[in-house]
């Protein structure tokens, strides 16, 4: 069975940082592409970084140099750290692998 849990949302002022972790269990995190989205009430999700199974990472215009995904075989997991948090940053974020994703965690930014 194939669980994604992920961790570490909370509440932080404009500026902060938080580092969301992904637990994965049933598959192997080095050998799929691994993403974080998120998706902000009343909008469209939006992929937000991505990392595949050879190392190569993606992020969305909105977010690069702010965060970095990372992958730690050994654990089995997906982190996304981030930083200079912004209000337009609150959202859930979910860590998925297709065609599975986590339930999600809560980022809300106060400005």
């Amino acid at each position: 069975q194939v669980q994604l849990v992920e961790s570490g949302g909370g509440l932080v002022q404009a500026g902060g940082s938080l580092r969301l972790s992904c637990q994965v269990s049933g598959i192997l995190v080095r050998s799929r592409t691994m993403s974080w989205y998120r998706q902000a009430p009343e909008k469209q999700r939006e992929m937000v970084a991505s990392v595949t199974w050879s190392g190569t990472t993606d992020y969305a215009d909105s977010v690069k140099d702010r965060v970095t995904i990372s992958r730690d075989s050994d654990k089995n997991t997906i982190s996304l750290e981030m930083n200079n948090l912004k209000p337009e940053d609150t959202a859930v974020y979910y860590c998925q692998t297709f065609p599975y994703r986590g339930l999600g965690t809560q980022v809300t930014v106060s400005s």
